[in-house]
């Protein structure tokens, strides 16, 4: 007899436990409207915000490769010197990247 007094104590905790997970998780939803803009404005939104991110990265780039040169030629130093300019070189490549593939596809 206790073990079914048991039994249907640890039942009826796992369905009040269940049922509160159920009720967190419908208090939980949320509603999601789409955008009264067009798809494509959102798309467009989204790739300014990720050519701004690689643009950031390439400044980066590019300062660290200024500084690069500017020890290389503290230190007379060839290699350091033609990897501060191929660091230079990229740094500008990914910090225009939007304008040089607009200049590529003619957009």
């Amino acid at each position: 007899m206790n073990i079914k007094k048991f039994v249907v104590k640890a039942i009826k905790k796992l369905i009040f436990i269940a049922l509160v997970i159920l009720a967190l998780n419908v208090a939980q939803a949320t509603q999601i409207f789409a955008a009264g803009d067009e798809p494509l404005t959102v798309i467009n939104n989204l790739s300014d915000f990720i050519f701004g991110l690689i643009r950031a990265v390439g400044l980066i780039i590019l300062g660290f490769g200024v500084v690069q040169i500017g020890m290389s030629l503290k230190s007379q130093d060839p290699s350091q010197r033609a990897n501060g300019f191929l660091t230079l070189a990229g740094g500008v490549v990914i910090t225009f990247a939007k304008e040089i593939l607009g200049i590529i596809t003619g957009g």
